[in-house]
């Protein structure tokens, strides 16, 4: 059966902060540009980020994108591509400012300038003291962010296509991407959407896990589409467990909070930080406080009756400063914790928040994978942006903050290499291939015809439960071998999923065995690679192998979905213009 086929300069896959900043670019420059969203363009999980944008404008005392720099090569413990960090940290700046002019609702200071919030990992002076760096609206800049780049991208004529979610890549003999097949939601109809550029700005994939602060729409759906086109995903077994989840629903509880003077106490009300890191305490970066609160609960110095939680404590700040700095965080502590947190602490655990890893990138957002040796080739046609993407900016460890700035600067970069490739390529589209989308209407007819086969939710709930025993915040070398074998298979037992329902308008249930299937390559790439990786790096922390080894581990994972086959590439560590930060011992 042919596709319908709709025609665009640059499909998107994806309305969140990335994927709407680069379809502003395109449309800005005169480009007719498609993005496809699973929900309204401000409903993407961009709206979720609370603490801010980390740029060095040096509103509130001196600043520079240098000190920037080495704040995030450090924290992403000298696993991140160190020309990918310099190119956002010296644009961070200036996309920061542009997004103000679009009328982004910043906090201000009594100057009129962008108000700046201190955040963990974020220093002056190459690690010398804290810095107010994380530029914010209140506690809920994602949420502003969106609608101040979708208000944007309506001025600009984008064309959004609500409620369809994308399935497979389409390419041409050569390898080149020519599009995706999309399933409309509303009505059934599958559509190929042909384009002489694509971009995935699809986000995360936290749904891997049981608990996680992620979205149930964040399901990795740019990453199971790149793994069954051939691509490998990069430096999966790195996931950043945020400190402060809402002990048993794991809603986010900002790194804001700590920046507005919020601190961490065990049973004993004892500020436990200050011996794990002295100088940074509270604020040291994300995996360093995540792995303090597990020690803490694990040696029985966790709070409530069970001892499975820590205390975050920002009663002290009072509720004048709570209600303008933190008003979102107040109302999220009475729902999910029924905790007012200007009379009383909230009960928080570490909980799954963020991929570092994702499609291999450069930083123009340019799909690149290896072409032997140590040469790497780009995909044409093919981008990513935003966090399903990895120019590896963010290595073993994100900073706080560095998530928007990301998005933004990484957005933009897409955007513009998108629009330099469409030029380039000219006027017609070039011809499909015969059987163009034959993959994408295989698999729905695979799910439409399979009877008596396994339920979805129990396999996705069977995934996440594995996920979390066997691959969580600390990671036993023996659970990681049991983890990969429970994951194959699962693969088994993937291939006869069935739905009951099988209409076509609105079918959720057919959505979610589609989720599904993109959540399984995540979980699955996942696990392999950290079994794999022999040491303690960032966010990867093996009870086996307590340090870093940068003799035998300094590189990038490459996971193959054909074969569970892994390689490996050297980490970039010569920025574009300034000396090379060398790995050093990593404290706080």
């Amino acid at each position: 059966m042919a596709l319908a086929v709709r025609k665009f300069d640059a499909v998107i896959v994806g309305a969140g902060g990335s994927g709407l900043r680069a379809a502003l670019e395109l449309s800005n420059a005169g480009l007719k540009v498609a993005v496809l969203s699973k929900v309204f363009p401000t409903r993407s999980h961009t709206v979720a980020a609370q603490g801010g944008v980390g740029a060095a404008l040096g509103n509130m005392g001196e600043d520079s994108w240098h000190w920037h720099m080495y704040d995030t090569i450090k924290g992403s413990d000298w696993l991140g591509d160190q020309d990918a960090i310099e190119f956002m940290c010296r644009m961070a700046p200036e996309v920061v400012i542009e997004l103000e002019h679009f009328g982004m609702p910043f906090d201000r200071n009594d100057d009129g300038t962008i108000y700046q919030r201190p955040f963990g990992g974020h220093s002056q002076n190459f690690g010398e003291r804290p810095v107010q760096r994380s530029c914010c609206a209140a506690d809920r800049t994602g949420h502003a962010m969106l609608h101040t780049l979708y208000q944007r991208n309506v001025l600009a004529r984008t064309q959004f296509f609500v409620e369809w979610m994308a399935l497979d890549l389409v390419r041409g003999a050569d390898g080149t991407v020519l599009g995706v097949t999309a399933l409309e939601m509303e009505t059934g109809e599958t559509v190929l959407f042909q384009g002489k550029a694509t971009l995935f700005a699809t986000g995360g994939a936290g749904r891997i896990f049981s608990s996680s602060t992620n979205a149930f729409i964040n399901t990795g759906d740019g990453l199971g589409m790149a793994a069954r086109a051939g691509i490998p995903l990069q430096d999966l077994e790195f996931w950043q467990f945020h400190p402060t989840g809402v002990a048993g629903a794991g809603v986010l509880i900002t790194e804001g909070v700590r920046g507005e003077g919020g601190i961490l106490l065990n049973r004993n009300g004892e500020r436990f930080m200050e011996r794990y890191a002295p100088t940074m305490k509270d604020l040291a970066s994300r995996d360093v406080v995540s792995r303090a609160m597990a020690t803490e609960i694990k040696e029985g110095r966790g709070a409530g009756e069970h001892a499975d939680h820590i205390l975050l404590k920002l009663d002290h700040l009072g509720p004048e400063v709570i209600d303008k700095r933190l008003p979102g965080i107040r109302e999220i502590a009475l729902k999910f914790a029924n905790v007012d947190c200007a009379r009383d602490p909230i009960p928080v655990v570490p909980t799954a928040h963020y991929q570092m890893g994702g499609i291999p990138t450069n930083y123009r957002g340019e799909v690149v994978v290896p072409a032997g040796g140590s040469s790497a080739s780009v995909v044409p046609g093919l981008y990513a942006a935003g966090e399903c993407g990895c120019a590896s900016i963010h290595g073993a460890n994100r900073l706080g903050t560095n998530s928007l700035t990301d998005l933004l600067v990484m957005g933009k970069s897409a955007g513009m290499s998108m629009a330099e490739y469409i030029r380039a390529q000219g006027g017609a589209h070039p011809a499909l291939p015969a059987g163009a989308g034959d993959e994408a209407l295989a698999r729905l007819a695979r799910l439409d015809g399979q009877k008596g086969g396994e339920d979805v939710s129990a396999i996705r709930d069977e995934i996440q439960r594995t996920m979390q025993a066997h691959c969580g915040v600390f990671r036993f070398p023996d659970l990681l071998v049991q983890g990969v074998a429970k994951i194959r298979a699962l693969g088994d037992r993937l291939a006869r999923t069935e739905i009951k329902d099988k209409s076509k308008v609105f079918n959720t249930a057919r959505v979610e065995a589609l989720e599904l299937e993109n959540l399984y390559e995540v979980a699955r790439a996942t696990m392999v690679s950290a079994e794999a990786r022999k040491e303690t790096r960032g966010a990867h922390d093996r009870e086996d192998f307590h340090a870093r080894d940068d003799a035998s581990w300094l590189k990038h994972t490459l996971w193959y979905r054909e074969g569970d086959r892994l390689a490996y590439k050297p980490v970039n560590l010569k920025p574009l213009t300034v000396d090379s930060i060398e790995p050093k011992a990593r404290v706080y």
